[in-house]
């Protein structure tokens, strides 16, 4: 069996068992016979499906859509410290969701779908002023302005959610909660509301994997293969924007995702990302069941914020992978 077939094996099973550890452990162990629907215990049947059930689904969501946003934008930038979080996409659907929220915003025919579509355009929208104004300072689209770029637009919107913040009421605690980063409290309407996102933008980067394939060994080289260059970029940022304010529409701002199990999917299993991406996806997934899991069981019976746990174990990854960047560039 190759690595990459044993990655594939692996990864599955770990999502097996994060989500079976997600459902079973907490402040009342449930066992396995309750999880199948085998038990006559009330309290632990609603536990299990009413609370736990659709919390790690939703886990499990948020990780898939912010990991392969993160490889797609890693491919389609040639940088593996893109993320929607250092872009500054994150912030721009915060503000989405934020202002949805501040001005009890809700569309017609489109209902519970408004939140997740804002923060969408938010997160779109953000993508777009990012990578015009470091177009505009550096026509070369460095990373290194590409990031420094999206830490000024997040601090912009930081500044008009602290605004919101200031002048709010009794949405003050929800819209705090967005800022934390948290699936707690979630229901199976909130699986609803962001799964046909995540299911269509995602399928959307999984088709133009081998486009994004092309694309690493150049943008002239991509054009002969017969990859429509233009299109395939707008299509990956579209998505990826798409996947990000879906995300953030129902667990708020979740950092490093996006960062983190890209980069050590590609430093395992290669660069090819006709593995990259859904490998990421199965293995975003297990990273927020399981960083929920000990959010909410580490000092029971009080939760952390998930934003809490990634930066945790993003913040040291980015560093290392910015300073090994910077020394194969002195090299």
């Amino acid at each position: 069996m190759t690595k990459r077939k044993v990655g594939w094996v692996a990864s599955i099973l770990l999502l097996l068992a994060s989500v079976w550890l997600g459902i079973s452990v907490g402040a009342v162990q449930i066992p396995l016979s309750t999880i199948w629907g085998g038990s006559e215990d009330a309290t632990a049947t609603t536990i299990v499906w009413n609370i736990r059930m659709p919390r790690v689904f939703l886990a499990a969501l948020v990780g898939a859509a912010l990991a392969v946003a993160g490889a797609a934008f890693q491919a389609l930038l040639k940088n593996p410290l893109a993320d929607p979080y250092t872009l500054g996409v994150s912030s721009g659907a915060s503000v989405g969701a934020v202002a949805t929220i501040f001005f009890g915003i809700s569309l017609p025919v489109i209902g519970m779908y408004t939140l997740p579509l804002l923060s969408m355009i938010g997160a779109i929208t953000t993508l777009l002023i990012v990578v015009s104004f470091a177009r505009m300072i550096d026509r070369s689209l460095r990373m290194e302005t590409i990031i420094l770029t999206g830490i000024i637009t997040s601090s912009f919107f930081g500044a008009m959610i602290s605004l919101m913040i200031a002048l709010t009421g009794e949405e003050l605690r929800q819209i705090i909660g967005w800022l934390l980063g948290s699936v707690a409290l979630r229901t199976w309407a909130h699986v609803q509301m962001i799964a046909p996102f995540v299911l269509i933008a995602g399928a959307w980067l999984l088709v133009r994997v081998r486009d994004l394939n092309a694309l690493q060994l150049g943008e002239d080289r991509a054009h002969h293969l017969g990859v429509n260059v233009s299109r395939v970029k707008n299509e990956v940022l579209i998505a990826g924007s798409m996947l990000t304010g879906a995300a953030v529409a129902v667990s708020g701002t979740i950092g490093f995702v996006g960062l983190v199990v890209p980069h050590m999917v590609r430093q395992l299993f290669g660069a090819d990302n006709r593995h990259v991406l859904p490998l990421s996806m199965i293995n975003g997934a297990t990273l927020l069941i399981l960083c929920d899991l000990v959010a909410r069981t580490i000092i029971e019976p009080t939760e952390l914020p998930i934003g809490v746990m990634t930066a945790f174990i993003g913040a040291p990854v980015f560093a290392w992978i910015f300073f090994r960047q910077r020394r194969k560039g002195v090299k």
